[in-house]
């Protein structure tokens, strides 16, 4: 199951998604990671997807990634007495904390921190953006705004808060809840939504302890203001294009969007950028041109990761999505263009011993021509270091711990093999050379290039480099 691409691709599990024979097809058909969103997943659903995730792994012998998205905090209004209201442009429209339907005039938000929170001034747009409103006046519980755009408002529609920093947290009790049944059930990533500071990932970190890691999805003004501090605690980012745009002006968002992907290459740290990617293929077996044209922008970028969310959970063409998807990356990283774009973003090597290693590594690699570059990790993070240069040559992870071959499913370039921890050098060398070979990265008397850390086993000491002919002992296994 090697891929002919080193972009991964994330697959939402839904309704036409969620048995045995589906799952393995959107496998094969190259979904590297699997993401089961628990805005509609209860926690026995959740426990009987993972549970088919590992059997498919079982059965392909490769690890698989599963990520858990949690909902975090929506923010809705109340009910309205009639039925749907008409909101005109220029009206005046109160939200208040009065427990009774509403009107054109008035409803409850029903979060009182949102009306302490709110100042003259901050926008207010409710169903998605397609109502805005500007807060005039404010008291601890009621706003008067003015309706700035306007538009039929109906029971239950979700409110956004581009300009008003919230004090509460990313996660609801809910929330917790999905997040301590995940942790327990034994997956590999936890998608933290609506993140608006480093301390919302830090909570989240305090909670999981240890048993996974954290994606911070990139969705709300908030968070791109501190976005380096968000980065620096959380092990990934997600690019959340839906929730982005409805917060700040579309067109910010592509520009946004190179921005994190660059800030997380930098870090050494993986970035998915998701939400609409192949869209018109919830209902169309064949995507759009602009929607391919999408998909490619973030190939060329070096992304680690792109997601598929309602194509391949709730639309009528899941595998053709996902299809779609792994010939683009594949086609995209032929191309000689691409190989250019990713070399002028490569960022400098840390001072670190071991980001100075890799990027050793990785010029060893091109300038003699090696077939593979093997690096022997036991957290991940050797192989981390090699992505980071998204090097021209394969990147093959071998590591004792499957869990971490399964956090590294998500990360660019990263072909994973789960074996036993190298006895010695020796053992260290001839075991790579045989698993290159085995999996097609490197022929009979043609070279590799090994990365490890010294003493074997210990945890981020990337310290080591060696160049190691597969010989024909290797080619025998």
């Amino acid at each position: 199951m090697r891929r002919l691409r080193r972009i991964k691709i994330l697959a939402t599990l839904g309704p036409v998604s969620s048995d045995s024979t589906m799952i393995r097809k959107l496998f094969e058909a190259g979904a590297d990671v699997f993401r089961i969103n628990m805005s509609h997943t209860p926690h026995d659903k959740m426990r009987e997807l993972v549970k088919t995730i590992r059997n498919v792994e079982s059965s392909y012998g490769r690890p698989i990634g599963i990520l858990v998205d949690l909902q975090g905090p929506k923010l809705r209004v109340g009910s309205f007495a009639n039925g749907p209201v008409q909101l005109n442009n220029g009206a005046s429209f109160v939200l208040d904390s009065i427990k009774e339907p509403g009107d054109a005039e008035r409803v409850c938000l029903p979060h009182p921190e949102i009306l302490s929170a709110l100042k003259v001034g901050d926008a207010l747009l409710l169903d998605d953006g397609k109502v805005r409103l500007i807060c005039e006046e404010t008291s601890p519980d009621r706003a008067v705004t003015r309706v700035v755009i306007g538009g039929k408002m109906s029971d239950r529609k979700g409110v956004s808060l581009p300009d008003t920093d919230l004090p509460m947290s990313a996660m609801t009790n809910k929330d917790r809840a999905d997040l301590e049944a995940a942790c327990e059930t034994g997956i590999d990533w936890v998608a933290l939504s609506f993140v608006q500071r480093a301390e919302d990932v830090a909570e989240a970190k305090r909670m999981i302890r240890g048993r996974a890691a954290v994606m911070a999805k990139i969705e709300k003004p908030q968070a791109i203001d501190r976005l380096q501090d968000i980065l620096d605690v959380s092990d990934a980012l997600m690019v959340a294009r839906g929730d982005l745009g409805v917060e700040m002006p579309l067109e910010r968002v592509p520009s946004l969007q190179k921005q994190m992907t660059r800030m997380a290459r930098r870090a050494g740290k993986p970035v998915v950028v998701a939400t609409q990617m192949l869209e018109s293929m919830i209902s169309s077996p064949v995507p759009t041109r602009a929607e391919v044209s999408d998909v490619a922008t973030a190939v060329y970028e070096g992304a680690d990761a792109i997601m598929l969310s309602a194509e391949s959970a709730a639309g009528k063409y899941p595998v053709e999505a996902v299809s779609t998807m792994n010939r683009i990356g594949e086609e995209v990283e032929r191309d000689t263009l691409y190989r250019g774009v990713l070399t002028a973003q490569r960022p400098e090597p840390e001072a670190t011993a071991g980001d100075a290693i890799a990027g050793a590594a990785r010029q060893i690699a091109e300038t003699l021509d090696l077939s593979a570059i093997i690096c022997w990790t036991s957290s991940g993070s050797t192989a981390l270091r090699v992505a980071r240069e998204r090097p021209k040559v394969p990147v093959v992870a071998i590591t004792p711990n499957l869990n971490t071959g399964r956090k590294l499913s998500a990360v660019w370039g990263v072909h994973c093999v789960v074996a036993e921890d190298a006895r010695d050098q020796d053992d260290m060398v001839d075991r790579a050379g045989r698993i290159a070979f085995r999996d097609g990265f490197a022929k009979s008397g043609q070279r590799v290039i090994i990365v490890a850390g010294v003493p074997l086993g210990t945890p981020g000491a990337t310290n080591m480099v060696r160049i190691a002919y597969v010989g024909p002992t290797d080619a025998d296994v």
